[in-house]
């Protein structure tokens, strides 16, 4: 037998027994699974063509990486990290209060780190349920949960199991504390609320415009106060510092001339010359009187006067009554007797004083 192959050309894969390959027999209505003889190619070359009939087109068998396979994973569940992070702390189960006692129990005793951790991750929802409740103040709710997560950490140090309380009633105070701590340091460069009442302002004044505008009141500065318990003050000082934006005082006054900046227009709060030499006058004056007056004196009243009234550590009511013998009663009254005697010497020798309180204070 020659060649079983039709073909008039020559044929690489020619059946004849001539060729290198086993011979084969085939009927010509069946089709042949012809293997492709080439070179070796690469893992990551292109496509093979496999041949299954006549009649039907070639199969691509295309051979994947295991980078491409990744990213082909990856690429078909987009997501953002928010939910990437919801989808990652459902996986944490729950605890019950006796489970939740247990670890508290294993941790503080035995500093069980195992413990604290589980205590820590069953309870990631509650942060992210009190981190929602302030995103209208600060947007990136990320950032809260993130320090939500270092204030829950914060509870579990010093929860106490043996208090009869449940760790997350115990915990949301502390992730309340330390998301209200971010939110007032990072609102804006210059802080806003560094005390309580200022704190309480910066989260609820907004809210309490809005529900007396909704009950047909007008949001005024002393209503206000009136129903959050702080100064009207305070309460035009934190609605000015909200509706104003951070601004320089270096900043120039126009961009194409740095010449002048907003610092040259700031008002000075000081006194000005005039009454910065008015009262150093003024205070010479008081300083000389008191001396002539202090001339005037002698025995208990002028140790009264130079040790106790005018000294800078004044003695006690014992220490004198010690020196001379006498009771803590009696150099009291000796006291408020020399101190009338110097108020009406003042008034007597400076007219213009209208208005004058010798009141120090009790050394004792």
């Amino acid at each position: 037998m020659r060649s079983l192959c039709s073909q008039s050309r020559p044929c690489s894969l020619s059946l004849c027994d001539k060729a290198p390959m086993k011979k084969r027999v085939a009927k010509e209505t069946e089709p042949v699974a012809v293997p492709v003889l080439a070179e070796p190619e690469p893992a990551d070359s292109a496509p093979v063509r496999v041949r299954q009939g006549p009649s039907e087109p070639p199969i691509e068998a295309s051979v994947t990486t295991a980078d491409e396979a990744d990213t082909l994973e990856t690429a078909l569940i987009p997501t953002d990290s928010l939910s990437r992070y919801m989808a990652e702390i459902r996986r944490y189960a729950l605890l019950s209060p006796e489970e939740e006692h247990e670890l508290a129990v294993q941790y503080k005793e035995y500093g069980d780190v195992q413990a604290a951790y589980r205590l820590v991750t069953a309870n990631l929802r509650l942060v992210v349920m009190i981190a929602r409740s302030y995103q209208r103040a600060f947007q990136n709710l990320l950032d809260l949960i993130q320090e939500g997560n270092v204030g829950l950490m914060d509870a579990v140090r010093h929860f106490d199991p043996y208090r009869g309380v449940r760790f997350p009633s115990y915990a949301v105070w502390w992730v309340r504390a330390y998301i209200i701590r971010y939110i007032m340091n990072n609102w804006r460069m210059v802080k806003l609320g560094t005390t309580q009442a200022q704190r309480k302002l910066f989260f609820n004044l907004q809210k309490e415009k809005e529900r007396l505008e909704a009950e047909g009141y007008s949001p005024e500065p002393k209503r206000l106060a009136h129903n959050l318990g702080v100064k009207e003050r305070e309460v035009v000082e934190m609605e000015q510092r909200m509706a104003a934006r951070d601004l320089s005082v270096d900043a120039p006054l126009d961009a194409g001339d740095e010449s002048a900046t907003f610092l040259d227009f700031l008002a000075d709060q000081g006194a000005n010359a005039e009454e910065a030499v008015s009262t150093l006058e003024y205070q010479q004056l008081i300083r000389r009187k008191l001396t002539d007056f202090a001339r005037t004196l002698a025995g208990k009243e002028e140790v009264i006067f130079n040790q106790r009234l005018f000294a800078e550590e004044p003695l006690t009511l014992q220490d004198i009554g010690d020196q001379y013998g006498i009771s803590r009663e009696r150099v009291r009254q000796l006291e408020s007797r020399l101190k009338k005697k110097l108020k009406e010497y003042l008034v007597r020798e400076i007219p213009d004083l209208t208005d004058l309180d010798i009141g120090l204070a009790d050394a004792g």
